[in-house]
């Protein structure tokens, strides 16, 4: 195990997503949203107004809407980041009709 990791990402600064991607990445932040309560919850986290590890109690375990724009920014960080990194690796995203 390395003592001392630093993060590499790879850099997707030079990547700009079209309007039909940023929307995705919407839906994409929500649905990132509902996998980790789901998984939350199924080890036993309710929701608390405080996070309490030791009482598996968490403020987040509230559906998507309810989230603080902060705590949606998170996921829509990942959301964006991984449409930049899945671009910039050459593939595309189609819509189909």
């Amino acid at each position: 195990m390395t003592k001392h990791y630093i993060p590499q990402p790879i850099s997707t600064d030079d990547v700009v997503l079209s309007p039909e991607l940023l929307e995705l990445s919407e839906s994409i932040a929500r649905n990132v949203h509902e996998v980790w309560a789901q998984g939350r919850m199924t080890e036993g986290w309710t929701y608390g107004e405080n996070r309490d590890d030791i009482n598996k109690r968490h403020p987040g375990l509230v559906p998507y809407e309810q989230l603080t724009e902060g705590e949606k920014d998170y996921d829509r960080n990942t959301a964006v980041e991984t449409l930049k990194l899945v671009t910039k690796l050459g593939f595309t995203i189609e819509k189909k009709s």
